[in-house]
């Protein structure tokens, strides 16, 4: 059971950036997911989950308008689009699976699938 982020970097503020999220060794249609992010001398944050079935997703309010999640279940790959990027978007990335997205207002510390993490810098 495997998740791999990609498609962080450095943006602009203003711009546009999307992360995936490729899951491998498990139905991603079967499972949440999601991201957290954790800036230096920040704690853990839950960024914005997709819940399996339904689809219902999960935004912190930080975010709320401007990141939008998806899922392609044919690819068993999770999306997020992160648009008007700001300077405090500035953070590490990590994609995380689990059973629903209850998890994700907290800072996630139950769940035990974890990305290895994408930098994500918002800077001009």
């Amino acid at each position: 059971v495997q998740v791999v982020e990609s498609g962080g970097g450095l943006v602009e503020p203003g711009n546009s950036l999307r992360l995936s999220c490729a899951a491998s060794g498990f139905t991603l249609d079967d499972y949440a997911i999601g991201w957290f992010r954790q800036a230096p001398g920040k704690e853990r944050e839950g960024v914005s989950c997709i819940n399996p079935r339904d689809g219902s997703t999960y935004y912190a309010d930080s975010v709320k308008g401007r990141f939008t999640i998806s899922r392609d279940n044919a690819k068993n790959t999770a999306y997020l689009q992160m648009n008007s990027l700001k300077p405090e978007d500035t953070a590490v990335y990590y994609c995380a699976a689990d059973w629903f997205c209850t998890s994700w207002p907290d800072n996630g510390r139950y769940i035990e699938v974890w990305g290895q993490g994408t930098l994500v810098t918002v800077s001009s």
